[in-house]
């Protein structure tokens, strides 16, 4: 069943007037939790597919982070005690035929985290900074079975009843805090301000024409010599983020750094690692940003965490993915102002055919056919999901 409704009355969000935006960056405790839940998927995904020819059940979406203990000090200091990273789920443990076969769960867990560790952070040596445990076990005799049915039907079976949401384009303020936490966390900017570390955090607050971002930015102390290079490296960031998102908006900008800092008393955020998580922050899978790299409350907002969810059946991750996409492709071919996309799955049902697909859309340049359209641009995407895990595993999302 397909909903679709034109908002009459209400005012696309860069017309508003407040926007409250937020953006995690890669260093983030949530974020870390994410990414790693998700390297886990992909790397479980493309083992049981290499090994047996097709993706096996799992869901390893549980993470938590305890963030360690250390003493950093500007010139260098040291982590005391590691990050404490615990991943929880199900998974196929075990494949019976001719030759029986163990999952190296605890190998494919461990260098998952390792290899995203290495390739994300300059300065944090997973060896020794951080600790792995997990606690998987197999899945349900019934959620085992309902998602092997899919040999038996021409699309998987949700092995769950979710909603995912998604919505375009991004406001000017959602681009601006997008923006200014990609440039801080880019590669060139790392290489000209080497003291700024992974962990950043952008919130943006626009009242009418007035955005305001604050900005927390964890230091690397190794690559400070003093609090006076300390001060000078906020200003030269806060420098840059003008220029930069000056391009962006013509809005009035503010932007502060560390807001918590107090010199005087010896607080400023400086780190051993690049992040809070070695000792100021713990971290969830599911608290971080959105499938469209966003925490944005006054829109529409699944709280379904996508990361570590099988590519195969999990609806709570491939209707994050399909809602996000039909929104984009309605909004982009149809000229309208703005678009929201809800999908509602029911357990047990082919994915590609959601119990409620729910669009509403401000704008009036999609023409007398708008419903159509939009019915033939979201049964496009339901369409491709049973391929969803292939392109998942390919890099192609």
């Amino acid at each position: 069943m397909i909903e679709i409704h034109q908002l009459e009355k209400i005012s696309p969000m860069d017309k508003r007037p407040v926007e409250i935006v937020e953006r995690k960056g890669i260093g983030h405790p949530d974020t870390i939790c994410d990414e790693i839940g998700e390297k886990i998927s992909l790397y479980l995904t493309k083992y049981y597919y290499e090994n047996f020819g097709v993706p096996l059940h799992f869901n390893i979406d549980k993470c938590v982070l305890v963030g360690g203990r250390s003493q950093p000090q500007f010139g260098g200091g040291i982590v005391l005690e590691p990050i404490l990273l615990h991943f929880v789920g199900r998974a196929t443990l075990h494949v019976y035929g001719e030759l029986e076969k163990e999952v190296p769960i605890g190998v494919l867990v461990r260098s998952a985290a390792f290899d995203w560790f290495s390739e994300n952070f300059r300065y944090l040596d997973p060896l020794r900074h951080v600790s792995i445990i997990y606690s998987i076990r197999p899945g349900s005799t019934d959620l085992r079975k309902l998602f092997e049915a899919v040999k038996d039907s021409p699309a998987p079976l949700a092995n769950d009843t979710s909603i995912g949401v998604g919505f375009a384009p991004l406001s000017e303020t959602e681009r601006v805090c997008l923006g200014a936490e990609q440039l801080l966390n880019s590669r060139e900017f790392k290489r000209r301000y080497p003291a700024v570390g992974e962990d950043i955090k952008v919130m943006a607050v626009r009242r009418n024409d007035k955005i305001r971002l604050t900005v927390a930015m964890a230091a690397v102390d190794r690559e400070l010599s003093s609090l006076d290079d300390y001060l000078s490296l906020k200003e030269s960031v806060k420098s840059e983020l003008y220029e930069h998102l000056s391009k962006l908006t013509d809005r009035e900008l503010y932007v502060e750094i560390n807001t918590a800092d107090n010199p005087q008393k010896g607080i400023y955020y400086l780190t051993v690692t690049g992040t809070s998580a070695e000792a100021g922050d713990d971290g969830q899978i599911g608290r971080g940003n959105r499938w469209n790299g966003l925490i944005t409350p006054l829109r529409y907002m699944s709280i379904e965490a996508h990361s570590g969810k099988n590519p195969v059946s999990h609806v709570g991750k491939i209707y994050q993915y399909a809602a996000q996409k039909a929104a984009e492709n309605i909004q982009k071919e149809l000229c309208l102002d703005e678009v929201y996309v809800v999908l509602v799955s029911t357990i047990g049902k082919p994915i590609t055919e959601p119990q409620m697909v729910y669009v509403e859309y401000i704008g009036e340049e999609g023409g007398s056919n708008v419903k159509s359209e939009i019915t033939s641009i979201v049964e496009e995407v339901l369409k491709s999901l049973p391929n969803f895990w292939r392109r998942y595993i390919e890099g192609k999302l």
